[in-house]
């Protein structure tokens, strides 16, 4: 059973690192404090936003159950 769970377990962490780096963040530096990000609020979400808000929760998933499977084998 640990043969699955281990690289399940580093693959989902590597996916879930990758997926959250690829979201846009909050503060976006100097253009946002001067109102340069206001276009892109005004906008709403895209739909590859959506998508990848998803993913990455599916991926989240996925790491949260491979992490109690991988704590309850040990």
């Amino acid at each position: 059973m640990i043969w699955i769970v281990a690289p399940l377990q580093i693959v989902s962490a590597s996916v879930l690192v990758f997926l959250v780096l690829l979201h846009s963040g909050k503060g976006g530096g100097l253009s946002d404090m001067f109102g340069g990000g206001m276009g892109a609020q005004a906008a709403g979400s895209t739909v590859v936003e959506r998508n990848l808000d998803r993913i990455t929760v599916i991926a989240a998933l996925i790491f949260a159950f491979s992490t109690t499977a991988y704590a309850l084998i040990f």
